[in-house]
């Protein structure tokens, strides 16, 4: 099957197609991502919703692997639906869409397990490869913009730290620290003189050991016991 073909809305998705919702009350903003999404091979749209009540009957009638959901709507905001929709089993990618640089309300999403924030106004490259990177788990959306909304809305009192963090290795915990602060994996393996694909499993064994889901819980759960 051609590229034309797989992105035509009356055939099959391709093999491997990641299937998007867009959940956002401006029409014009979602026709736009529609028709960025949309030209690409591998991406396609398969759900839209104004707010976020029906994003909750669109979405688990269709069950995208990634939603781009935005903050303020009407009806239901793009908060309260992330929640229920992430309660739900095998629930899809979350990224939430805002206007604000350091957006507590992002924050807020972001701790109940939205695997990350992009504002509304980014490049179009940057939208495109954000979709496939949340897709293949590993999250990580400008991991240092986390970083920083997170420092800027980081509790007064950490929490305490849980057993899970004394079972990583030393090895482990260097690998940790830096990945909280928000470098890629080839950035670590520079500094820890590793391979990319050692990082990458140093990686998996700390999130498996710590029970987080991908690198943006990582950097949560970094800030939210101290450990930033």
């Amino acid at each position: 099957m051609s590229a034309a073909d797989a992105s035509s809305p009356h055939s099959a998705p391709a093999r491997g197609t990641i299937r998007v919702a867009l959940v956002d009350d401006q029409a014009l903003f979602r026709a736009g991502i529609r028709m960025l999404v949309d030209s690409q091979p591998d991406l396609e749209v398969v759900a839209e919703a104004s707010d976020g009540a029906e994003a909750l009957t669109v979405i688990r009638a269709t069950r995208p692997d990634v939603v781009l959901m935005d903050i303020r709507m009407p009806v239901m905001d793009g908060l309260a639906a992330t929640a229920e929709l992430l309660g739900d089993p095998e629930p899809p990618r979350v990224v939430m869409l805002t206007t604000f640089d350091l957006d507590e309300a992002a924050a807020r999403a972001i701790r109940q397990g939205a695997s990350g924030f992009l504002l509304k106004d980014a490049d179009p490259e940057f939208l495109l490869a954000a979709i496939r990177t949340v897709h293949a788990g590993s999250a990580v959306i400008a991991a240092s913009a986390t970083r920083e909304l997170f420092a800027h809305f980081a509790e007064a009192t950490p929490r305490t730290v849980p057993p899970a963090y004394g079972d990583l290795t030393e090895r482990e915990r260097e690998i940790f620290a830096l990945a909280a602060r928000g470098l890629s994996n080839a950035e670590i393996a520079a500094r820890e003189f590793l391979s990319e694909a050692t990082v990458k499993t140093h990686i998996s064994r700390i999130l498996t050991k710590l029970g987080l889901r991908d690198r943006v819980q990582l950097v949560v759960f970094a800030f939210e016991h101290g450990l930033a």
